[in-house]
């Protein structure tokens, strides 16, 4: 990746710009990509800041990859600029998983894609899990469906972490369930399809969701209390 500042300038088309992160467009030896920079914050110290999004940006690289060893489809990672601090990933050319269920029962998303699109969504969740990784952010957005393969494409690991324990697992179930009743609530059952789905592919399947019933009875409670 060229690390000239204009060059690098003249290349990207920004598409997204979040908290912690900016996303552009960009081209990678001929190829189009996705380049993801984590910017400075400017009320922390320089050399921490510096230290900090660097440490931020390896655990993002080690996630995304540990995550494609445990079978789960992710972006490939062509390079990492440390001074940049840039991730460059492969371009993945399909809708999200937010755009196809808000289409559902509106123009052209059925209940066979549905079902097939939930099923792989637990699929994945349950790979990720016995691997010991937590993604961290699982909401529709940050799944893709390739259109090539009809594949489930999970991104955006910048929040993600390694943890064996059920609590964390739970906490990342709920955080997705959480997203699909407050957005595809026309999508009715879709989260108990994603879990059918995720006790199939889980070998720890049974304490993680015995964890996520607690997990549940705790965001109630905080939610009427307010």
């Amino acid at each position: 990746m060229d690390t000239d500042p204009d060059a690098k300038d003249s290349s990207l088309i920004l598409i997204k710009q979040g908290a912690e992160a900016r996303v552009f467009e960009s081209n990678f030896v001929g190829r189009k990509s996705i380049v993801k920079e984590r910017f400075s914050k400017k009320y922390r110290h320089p050399t921490l800041d510096s230290k900090l999004t660097l440490k931020r940006l390896n655990a993002e690289a080690r996630c995304m990859t540990k995550a494609r060893r445990l079978g789960v489809s992710t972006p490939v990672l062509y390079t990492m600029d440390p001074m940049l601090h840039t991730l460059t990933f492969e371009f993945v050319d399909g809708p999200s998983v937010k755009d196809l269920f808000l289409a559902f029962g509106a123009n052209g998303v059925v209940e066979e894609q549905l079902d097939d699109i939930a099923s792989q969504i637990g699929d994945a969740i349950g790979k990720l899990h016995d691997g010991g990784l937590i993604h961290g952010d699982l909401t529709t957005s940050n799944m893709l469906l390739n259109n090539g393969t009809n594949q489930l494409v999970l991104i955006d690991f910048g929040l993600s972490f390694t943890s064996t324990l059920p609590e964390d697992k739970a906490v990342d179930l709920y955080v997705l369930e959480r997203a699909l009743l407050s957005m595809h609530s026309s999508c009715g059952d879709v989260i108990e399809r994603i879990l059918a789905a995720y006790r199939r592919s889980s070998k720890q399947w049974s304490s993680t969701l015995n964890k996520l019933a607690q997990v549940r009875q705790r965001g109630r409670k905080r939610t009427m209390v307010g």
